[in-house]
């Protein structure tokens, strides 16, 4: 990395604003880039093939916007095609560049945060068929872990359709909570494995039974960046330290732009993009 760059952040729709307004309020003083597949959303019930191919052509175009580190602020897109794109493509594109993702960071805190090693994870169709939550968790474990799952398809269309609160959220939310703890009543600490699942935390919270500790992502997601950027000197001496943000979407902007406004508790103003 030679010259000065915006973090990019990505995610398949909304979801990530909840990881992009925590970044900010931990590295206010950087720029940023924020773009949403929302033409192409939901990725949650595509194949690791599509995944990897929609998310590999959001990352190319984060690069052509400048940015040399962009986060991949969706669990599906972490899940399926995260290890790939390190592994395979930035060699090829530029070996300087940098591509995080949202689960690691979010497993190591687990362990610091369950008692007794009995967790349960949250998450789309696609980060539960991936199981790449159970395999970091087993990957740090030191034993005796009990991990369970449960995929919540209806939450995602909840949250983007404003439906937060009503009385099919609360529906969806107690019977996915019921699902996961008759698979593992010893649970103690759960995982919303889904950057739109903080927006539902106050329905969980009504029918999270009394000593089950919730894991959200945005708040451990921009601890983590600011460690890694600590650690990382040459990557945080490149990152641009103007205090902006932009917003891109695949969708109509004028869509885009009062939803996220929602997300984000300010006016977002978004431009269209062909990804």
């Amino acid at each position: 990395m030679s010259r000065k760059s915006p973090i990019g952040i990505f995610d398949s729709g909304y979801g990530g604003l909840t990881i992009l307004k925590e970044i900010r309020a931990v590295l206010p003083q950087y720029d940023y880039i924020y773009l949403g597949d929302n033409a192409r959303t939901p990725y949650g019930t595509r194949s690791f093939d599509v995944v990897y191919e929609y998310t590999l052509e959001a990352v190319k175009k984060l690069f052509d916007l400048g940015c040399e580190l962009v986060i991949l602020a969706c669990n599906t897109a972490s899940a399926k095609a995260l290890r790939s794109i390190q592994q395979k493509d930035l060699p090829l594109i530029d070996s300087n560049k940098r591509v995080l993702g949202v689960i690691r960071p979010s497993v190591e805190d687990v362990f610091q945060i369950t008692k007794n090693n009995h967790v349960g994870i949250l998450g789309t169709n696609g980060t539960v068929s991936s199981n790449s939550y159970v395999i970091e968790l087993e990957k740090l474990s030191k034993g005796n872990l009990h991990v369970v799952q449960e995929a919540c398809p209806m939450w995602v269309p909840i949250v983007e359709n404003n439906e937060i609160g009503s009385d099919g959220a609360n529906y969806f939310v107690k019977k996915n909570l019921n699902n996961l703890l008759l698979k593992d009543p010893a649970i103690d600490t759960i995982v919303l494995g889904c950057t739109h699942y903080p927006l539902l935390s106050s329905s969980i919270r009504k029918y999270l039974p009394e000593g089950i500790q919730l894991v959200e992502q945005g708040s451990i997601v921009a601890l983590k960046l600011k460690d890694y950027l600590e650690r990382h000197t040459e990557i945080e001496k490149c990152c641009s330290t103007g205090s902006k943000v932009v917003f891109y979407t695949t969708e109509l902007a004028e869509n885009f732009n009062e939803k996220a406004s929602a997300f984000m508790d300010r006016e977002v103003i978004a431009k269209t993009i062909n990804i």
